[in-house]
């Protein structure tokens, strides 16, 4: 891994993610979390002031290692039991029907396969668990949508493996989910190409399949 990758990038991204605007954004998706939850991507932290007294204990997969000092010291704060796996999401190590509720923030734009990664987490959801997301992904509107399109090679060198142009909602769809709300939005202050949102909550649509 590069210099860049491991060192340059997550400073970059812990300074961005955790500026007011991305906070309040948090604080919105996470309040209807509860229970014994499982967050994909849990990257340095950002998510752990956030999370309500309704959660009783918190995994967490993440590849990567960044910031290790970093998020100790975050996760020794946390008013819960927080476990990290420091796996990929396409392949997760729980049995299904274990969590209440998923959380996935600023994730699935990376996963290298983020419908192999929706389908474990319906497959480890309780038939009642709730998944809970917010992500930026592919504008509706078409000339925004072509320039997502034009840049997303250059995206994925620079942001280490972020696409632009995912459709987030029709991945969480095909991956088996039903949408119980989805609000579409452009993040204040952020250009349209990465600050074109996604953010809802799915229900497990069906076991079979």
């Amino acid at each position: 891994m590069s210099l860049y990758a491991s060192y340059m990038f997550p400073r970059l991204m812990d300074w961005v993610l955790r500026g007011e605007r991305f906070q309040s954004e948090r604080r919105v998706i996470l309040a209807s979390a509860q229970g014994l939850v499982l967050e994909i991507g849990f990257g340095t932290g950002l998510n752990l002031p956030h999370y309500p007294s309704t959660i009783t204990a918190l995994h967490t997969v993440e590849p990567a290692t960044p910031l290790p000092d970093r998020v100790a010291r975050r996760v020794a704060s946390a008013p819960f039991p927080v476990h990290i796996q420091h796996l990929s999401a396409e392949v997760l190590p729980y049995a299904a029907g274990l969590f209440d509720c998923a959380v996935s923030t600023f994730t699935l734009c990376t996963i290298p396969d983020p419908a192999a990664a929706l389908r474990e987490v319906r497959r480890v959801l309780k038939p009642e668990g709730s998944f809970l997301f917010l992500e930026h992904g592919r504008s509706d509107d078409p000339s925004v949508a072509r320039w997502q399109d034009r840049l997303n090679p250059l995206q994925q060198i620079v942001a280490c493996g972020c696409n632009l142009n995912r459709r987030i909602d029709q991945l969480i769809v095909q991956a088996g989910f039903r949408l119980e709300q989805l609000d579409r939005y452009t993040l204040p202050g952020v250009p349209r190409i990465g600050g074109t949102m996604y953010r809802g909550r799915a229900s497990v649509e069906s076991r079979s399949g």
